[in-house]
């Protein structure tokens, strides 16, 4: 009696929303593992690197909380903790309200408008050594032409601007201002645009003068967009560092630097003490953690 073959199996489709999950990966994938390997594992080697000593030759050692203890008694740090703070509160408030106010004046239907706009939204772009350089020129306590205009008004006591200890901050912060207020103006341009015109309109026909509609017509509609420069410009504020860097270099002093600045000192220059420096890193990230985290508390009871 003969046997029947066996039949071979055959092997099921795959199904197509299977398929798409798997292609959708493929996408995600190169991007996901270079967050991986960039960003996700160093920040996690950071964390468990600021509770221990290493200098990056000898082998590392845990120390607990001692560099977090350390950091109380360190006054080059309490001085960089304050002059972020400082810095921040002063350039976030005047790059918002500079911003704002150049895209409303640059919103309006006059001649050269988009030359305009360009020349605001340059400083943005060029290069920041050149602007730098070009800046400290510009201030400079002996030939620079603000002194001496202010020389040619009367004015006595000329400041140092940078080489200054009581105006070096001040130097910075104009500069900060003066560079990054373009392209924040962009923003504001863009949420201007989308602003109702229909309810500027009605309340010019009931009587409201410009300021009036502007307050309470057209900021209340760029709430969304302030937000989102506040929260852009306070991250950026609390990491600065190429700014202090090129201008005043943390000086004279102590009286510019800044946490940034001072992490790259304690990491890169000198003895390195990497342990030390990603202490300094974790104040910092929770520091503008808990900065965020008020502003998307105090947004979101606006909304309420």
């Amino acid at each position: 009696m003969a046997t029947k073959p066996v039949a071979k199996s055959e092997k099921k489709p795959m199904k197509k929303e299977t398929r798409n999950t798997l292609i959708a990966y493929s996408f995600i994938a190169p991007n996901f593992i270079g967050f991986c390997v960039f960003t996700l594992v160093p920040m996690a080697f950071a964390i468990a690197l600021a509770f221990c000593s290493w200098d990056g030759v000898n082998a590392i050692e845990f120390v607990g909380f001692q560099n977090f203890i350390d950091l109380v008694t360190d006054s080059t740090f309490l001085a960089a903790f304050k002059n972020t703070i400082v810095y921040s509160v002063a350039v976030v408030p005047l790059t918002l309200v500079c911003a704002l106010g150049l895209a409303v004046l640059l919103n309006q239907p006059i001649k050269g408008r988009n030359f305009f706009r360009t020349v605001a939204f340059f400083p943005y772009v060029a290069s920041l050594v050149a602007v730098a350089a070009v800046w400290n020129m510009i201030f400079s306590p002996s030939m620079g032409p603000v002194n001496m205009i202010l020389s040619a008004l009367g004015v006595e006591n000329l400041p140092r601007w940078a080489a200054g200890k009581e105006t070096a901050m001040l130097t910075v912060i104009l500069f900060s201002v003066w560079k990054n207020m373009g392209y924040y103006m962009v923003m504001y341009l863009a949420g201007l645009q989308g602003t109702n015109p229909e309810l500027e309109e009605a309340a010019e026909l009931d009587g409201a003068n410009r300021w009036q509609v502007f307050w309470h017509i057209t900021l209340p509609q760029l709430r969304p967009t302030t937000f989102l420069v506040i929260i852009t410009l306070t991250i950026a504020s609390f990491k600065v560092y190429d700014q202090m860097y090129m201008i005043t270099q943390g000086g004279p002093g102590n009286a510019t630097i800044t946490l940034v600045y001072y992490i790259y000192n304690v990491a890169f220059v000198n003895t390195p003490k990497y342990g030390y420096a990603s202490a300094v890193a974790m104040v910092l990230f929770v520091l503008v953690l808990i900065v965020t985290i008020i502003q998307f508390r105090g947004s979101s009871n606006d909304d309420n």
